[in-house]
């Protein structure tokens, strides 16, 4: 099952390298990561999205909970959230393939960022099955060159979920 885990961190060297050794050391890949500073200047929020059975991922989960970086954590699966990506996407579309290029664009929100030297530069926000959707629909209409995604960022909805604390 896929697991979108949110952990509040300690800006220290090598917190970043302890988490996911923890997920290596057990031979569970991150399907993508996402860190970046909160509100409070010596905590940041990583978001890290993995596929494994529940009990393992709760298992890692409460083995994360025990790292003396690690301020609280989140298993957003269970958890009524809201989860976006940004993407960018390098795009190569002949001028008659344009019309078509936008009305995709409007469809699922996306904007042109710019057209240069044939070139388009494309931004879309949404979850990564709508931007693996529509990365599937524009390389009908052009050759896709680069493509550039941030990882999955998760937000609870409604009053803040309680961070998970372990008594093991």
């Amino acid at each position: 099952m896929r697991h979108i885990i949110s952990i509040s961190l300690e800006n220290q060297a090598g917190a970043l390298a302890r988490v996911a050794n923890l997920f290596s050391t057990r031979g569970y890949n991150i399907e993508s990561l996402n860190v970046a500073p909160t509100d409070v200047e010596t905590v940041s929020r990583l978001t890290l999205v993995t596929v494994g059975p529940d009990e393992v991922i709760a298992q890692i989960s409460k083995q994360l909970g025990k790292l003396v970086d690690v301020v609280s954590i989140v298993d957003m699966t269970g958890v009524d959230h809201i989860e976006r990506e940004l993407a960018l996407f390098k795009v190569r579309a002949p001028n008659e393939a344009r019309d078509r290029l936008s009305a995709l664009l409007d469809e699922f929100g996306g904007h042109v960022l710019g057209y240069d030297e044939g070139h388009g530069t494309l931004e879309l926000v949404g979850n990564g099955p709508e931007i693996d959707e529509f990365m599937d629909e524009l390389g009908d209409l052009g050759e896709i060159e680069t493509v550039v995604r941030s990882g999955a960022m998760a937000m609870a909805r409604g009053a803040p979920v309680l961070d998970t604390h372990f008594d093991d």
